[in-house]
């Protein structure tokens, strides 16, 4: 064969082995340079301490943050007052029920207040924490590897919201009781029965729980709305500088739950959890917040290697976190989402 037809065949030759040998979808993610465009470093969610720099609103965070344990301790051990309150219904003039039903129920308001109270300052604290993750002149890959303890209390601060959501789902005695205790307020039929608990939870204020409290996910509606506003607020900031801080943590601990190098650097197995949730966490509030969401081909989360992930770890661990992605993001069941990704989380 003469050098000149030699040169085809063998470049033929050569790229068809390649395919063979390292498999279309491999050869695509050199092409395309998949690891440009998901980024990834090790996150130390166990160690990472601030710097000098980060000192000052991770102070502030940190002020919020150390009461979150202690919230969900509370919203753990919620009870509710499911049987003094059907007590009382069924018993409607028998004013010995109806007052132990309302002093049932008004401690468990004063608790519902503080929970949404602290997502008052949780909404805040996130708020702050995007400030500083967004800010030129860095990137968000580079904020997210040098400020890694702001990193962490925003990791922190998903893995909260997701574990509240997760209980307050399971405890449907709250909205019972909430609504009780408006209806005993607005029909005013229980007299000189620590009625003063108003100045506690006033009407407006009550309006204000019961919409927060409505919500099926309300920890992360308020993440949500937090981060909306943030970037209304910003309006010289790109929304990408958001957006893609979301998009940059889920893939720093996607590659970080499937790099052995790197998960062999925890410390703990619940920091395995703790960075699924985290993962979880970031991919919800970008599906809210980013106007094409999470599941679109042109988002910048691999949602394919992210649910991937997910399923290759012990079922128990994930089962919510699947459940969470298929029932509460936004964009999952839009045309535009691949059909792929759908069968995955079915």
């Amino acid at each position: 064969m003469h050098l000149k037809g030699f040169l085809p065949f063998f470049l033929l030759s050569f790229f068809s082995f390649l395919i063979r040998f390292a498999g279309m979808g491999n050869l695509l993610k050199v092409l395309t340079r998949e690891i440009e465009n998901y980024p990834h470093f090790f996150l130390d969610f166990e160690n990472a301490q601030p710097t000098d720099c980060e000192r000052e609103v991770w102070n502030q965070v940190n002020t919020v943050l150390q009461d979150s344990e202690s919230i969900l301790s509370g919203l753990q051990a919620y009870k509710g007052a499911g049987q003094e309150i059907r007590d009382a219904i069924q018993n409607p003039n028998d004013m010995l029920l109806q007052e132990r039903a309302w002093n049932s129920v008004c401690p468990l308001v004063i608790r519902l207040k503080k929970f949404y109270g602290f997502s008052l300052r949780l909404e805040k604290a996130l708020q702050g924490l995007l400030e500083s993750l967004t800010c030129p002149p860095y990137t968000p890959t580079q904020h997210l590897e040098k400020e890694q303890a702001l990193a962490k209390q925003f990791a922190e601060i998903l893995h909260f919201t997701l574990r509240f959501d997760e209980l307050k789902m399971r405890i449907p005695a709250i909205q019972n009781d909430f609504s009780y205790y408006r209806r005993t307020i607005s029909r005013n039929r229980i007299n000189n029965m620590n009625l003063d608990i108003e100045s506690e939870v006033n009407n407006e204020m009550a309006n204000r729980m019961s919409l927060f409290y409505a919500e099926a996910t309300p920890m992360l509606k308020t993440l949500s709305t937090a981060t909306t506003n943030f970037v209304t607020e910003n309006k010289t900031l790109p929304l990408e500088n958001t957006t893609d801080v979301l998009s940059t943590m889920a893939s720093v601990c996607k590659v970080m739950l499937e790099t052995p190098d790197y998960t062999s650097r925890f410390n703990s197995e619940d920091t395995l959890l703790f960075c699924m949730r985290v993962m979880v966490g970031v991919i919800i509030l970008y599906d809210h917040v980013h106007p094409n969401g999470a599941f679109n081909k042109s988002s910048k989360i691999d949602m394919k290697g992210c649910i991937k992930v997910l399923k290759e770890q012990p079922a128990d661990n994930v089962e919510g976190l699947l459940n969470a992605l298929k029932f509460t993001t936004k964009h999952l069941n839009d045309e535009s989402t691949p059909k792929n990704i759908r069968t995955m989380l079915q």
